[in-house]
């Protein structure tokens, strides 16, 4: 495994993706302390849950809906949902005022 430094991904960029490309992990680090590791795709690690993981964290940052991340991970939309509950994610994202209003609505 290669380490990069700040400067080092600045002077040699390409070595990173060099190492990506013939399956070599890679640490990243900034004042000595390691920041992330670069894990090249492979179909290996897609087969093993790569895809969940992603699907998950983007569905957590809002940056996906279930659906998309339920498509991405290979998963049926109920089982989507299931593992987000699971994990603690939130899949339903009210305004406050938008809430309030719905909960109205069950009242009448």
């Amino acid at each position: 495994m290669d380490i990069f430094n700040a400067r080092s991904l600045i002077e040699r960029p390409g070595a990173l993706i060099r190492d990506a490309e013939q399956g070599h992990l890679a640490m990243v680090t900034k004042r000595g302390r390691p920041v992330f590791i670069t894990v090249p795709f492979t179909e290996e690690l897609l087969r093993l849950g790569i895809l969940k993981s992603l699907a998950l964290k983007m569905l957590e940052e809002k940056n996906l809906t279930v659906k998309q991340a339920a498509k991405i991970a290979g998963l049926s939309l109920e089982e989507m949902l299931s593992l987000a509950s699971d994990l603690g994610i939130s899949v339903v994202d009210y305004d406050p005022k938008d809430l309030d209003q719905e909960l109205a609505c069950d009242d009448e």
